[in-house]
C-alpha cells in the first residue's frame, strides 16, 4: 500500500526548510522580547564582535558588571585635560588650541623627547574641540565592545601599544614634528577589529560585514586625509604635527590587536602568532630607542 502524503494530495509542494527557518526567526524574535535591556545589548554586540560559534559562550558569561572601565577612564582622562587648556589657559579657545598645549609637559616634541613620559602622555592632549570629539566617539564606539567581549588589560595593551608605536614611528620617520591627541591608540583599536571583520567575514552576517568594513575605510579615509592636510597643506603656523602615529598605531592594531581579539576564550600564551608579534613589537622598540639615542637628526 502506497502513503500518500496530504501536502501533496492537497496540489502543492512545502518548503519545509523554509518551515523551519520561519520557525526559528519566530523563536529568536520571542527569546530576544524576553530578555533585558542588558542581554539585548549584549547580544547585539556579540553579533557585531564574534563570529557565530562564539556567541553562545560569551552570552553565558556576559555581565553588565564591573563597565569597561579603561575604555572610560581614559576618555575621562583624554576630556578633563582638554577641558584645563581649553578653559584655564590664557587662550580659552575651545576649536583650536595653541600655545596652551605646545608648552604642555605631556604633548611629545622633538627636542624634549629624552623625557621619555612624552611618548605616551601625548595622548592627553588634542589640538582642538573635533580634534578631540572625533577621537573620544570613535574610541568609545568601538572600545566599549571590545573591552565588554575582551578583558580591558587586552584592550589596554592594544591602546597604549598603539599610542607607543605612533610616537616612536613619527620619531623615526618624521623627527621634528610635534605629537599631539590619541590617534595611536584609537588607530590600534580599528586595526585591530578591521583585521577581525576581514579574516571573520564569513562567519558574520555578510551585509553587516560589509558595512562594518565600509565604515571603517570611510574613517580612516577620512581622518588620514584631513591629517595630511594638516601637515603638507596648512598655512597654520607653528609647530607641524605627525600623521604618521596614525600608520603607526594602526599597524599596531593590525598586528598585536588582531591577535588579541581574534583569542576570545583561548590560551593567548599558547598562539604562536602572539609570540611572533610580541618579539616583533620589542625589536621595534628597541631600534626606535636607539635611533632616537644615535641617530635621529632631531636636536636634542
Amino acid at each position: 500500500m502506497v502513503r500518500i502524503d496530504p501536502d501533496e494530495e492537497a496540489g502543492f509542494p512545502v518548503n519545509r526548510d523554509k518551515q523551519e527557518e520561519e520557525e526559528q526567526q519566530e523563536e529568536d524574535q520571542q527569546e530576544e522580547k524576553q530578555r533585558g535591556c542588558c542581554e539585548r545589548f549584549h547580544f547585539q554586540v556579540s553579533r557585531w564582535m564574534l563570529p557565530e560559534e562564539l556567541r553562545e559562550t560569551y552570552l553565558d558569561r556576559a555581565n553588565c558588571l564591573p563597565p569597561p572601565i579603561f575604555i572610560i577612564l581614559i576618555s575621562i582622562g583624554e576630556l578633563a585635560v582638554f577641558i584645563y587648556y581649553a578653559v584655564w589657559k590664557p587662550q580659552k579657545q575651545w576649536v583650536t588650541l595653541d600655545q596652551g598645549i605646545w608648552n604642555s609637559p605631556l604633548t611629545y616634541k622633538p627636542d624634549h623627547r629624552q623625557e621619555a613620559w612624552r611618548f605616551l602622555s601625548y595622548m592627553f592632549v588634542h589640538a582642538g574641540i573635533q580634534h578631540i570629539l572625533g577621537n573620544l566617539v570613535l574610541q568609545l564606539l568601538l572600545g566599549i565592545p571590545l573591552e565588554l567581549v575582551h578583558k580591558g588589560f587586552e584592550v589596554g595593551m592594544v591602546y597604549l601599544g598603539g599610542v607607543l608605536a605612533g610616537s616612536l614611528a613619527s620619531s623615526i620617520f618624521d623627527p621634528y614634528s610635534a605629537l599631539v591627541g590619541a590617534s595611536g591608540g584609537v588607530y590600534a583599536l580599528i586595526g585591530g577589529y578591521l583585521m577581525n571583520a576581514v579574516v571573520n567575514f564569513r562567519e558574520m552576517i555578510p551585509l553587516l560585514g560589509i558595512f562594518r568594513i565600509m565604515v571603517i575605510v570611510l574613517i580612516v579615509g577620512t581622518d588620514v586625509g584631513f591629517a595630511l592636510y594638516r601637515r603638507f597643506l596648512s598655512d597654520e603656523v607653528g609647530l607641524k604635527v605627525s600623521f604618521v602615529a596614525h600608520i603607526g598605531g594602526g599597524v599596531a592594531g593590525m598586528t598585536i590587536g588582531y591577535v588579541f581579539f581574534s583569542n576570545y576564550n583561548q590560551k593567548l600564551l599558547k598562539d604562536p602568532r602572539f609570540w611572533f608579534c610580541i618579539v616583533g613589537y620589542i625589536v621595534f622598540l628597541i631600534f626606535a630607542v636607539l635611533f632616537n639615542i644615535f641617530l635621529s637628526p632631531a636636536p636634542h
